[in-house]
């Protein structure tokens, strides 16, 4: 169900499993420039850090650290930085997409907001400087004016794909178009879940 936006059927039932606050939280920020904060995203990943969320925007890595007390605290020793004043504001606001970053454009403007989902590992793209990096590198949101096909094929070759998420909606919709056998797949799967075609009928693709 998750992903289908509602094309597959509803959920009646939720059960959540929720974890205590951390003990302690602390944001650190690096003056870096993309390619290099993509490397130090990736490279503390991969080490013994209490890392809970990443973030990089207009030259600056801002970097979460949550856990006890103790592990914060050796963690950033280590990684040093500047440490950032009323950070649960920053991170809420990010969260909740209400930094003017994400505002929506004017009618009349033909620039879209994306979100490529691609390797974390994966080097700059070099699609514009209007944007914002995520989850470790591997979320990029792109605000462009740029062909959607442009930003598909970009996206596709770091390993991933686009989506539009706020804008104009290109004639091939804003979901990346399927392989001919994925679309099979899909069409299939959605005639079992759904077979009246009545749960958001055209949410994801026009056929289905």
């Amino acid at each position: 169900m998750v992903g289908a936006l509602g094309t597959l059927g509803l959920i009646t039932e939720v059960s959540l499993k929720v974890l205590p606050k951390p003990a302690t939280e602390t944001t650190l920020q690096f003056e870096l420039d993309e390619a290099a904060a993509i490397l130090k995203m990736n490279q503390w990943a991969g080490q013994p850090l209490p890392l809970s969320a990443t973030s990089w925007h207009a030259g600056l890595l801002t970097v979460r650290l949550s856990g006890a007390t103790s592990a914060v605290h050796a963690a950033q020793t280590k990684l040093g930085g500047e440490a950032l004043k009323d950070a649960a504001a920053f991170w809420q606001c990010l969260r909740d997409q209400t930094t003017p970053f994400f505002k929506p454009r004017p009618p009349t403007s033909n620039q879209g907001l994306w979100r490529l989902a691609v390797k974390p590992t994966a080097l700059p793209l070099n699609l514009g400087d209007a944007q914002w990096i995520e989850w470790g590198g591997a979320v990029r949101w792109l605000a462009s004016d740029l062909p959607a096909a442009a930003l598909r094929e970009a996206a596709k070759a770091a390993g991933g794909h686009a989506t539009l998420f706020r804008g104009q909606i290109p004639a091939d919709g804003a979901f990346t178009p399927l392989a001919p056998a994925l679309a099979t797949l899909h069409r299939n799967l959605k005639q079992r879940f759904d077979p009246r075609g009545i749960f958001n009928h055209g949410r994801l693709y026009p056929d289905f």
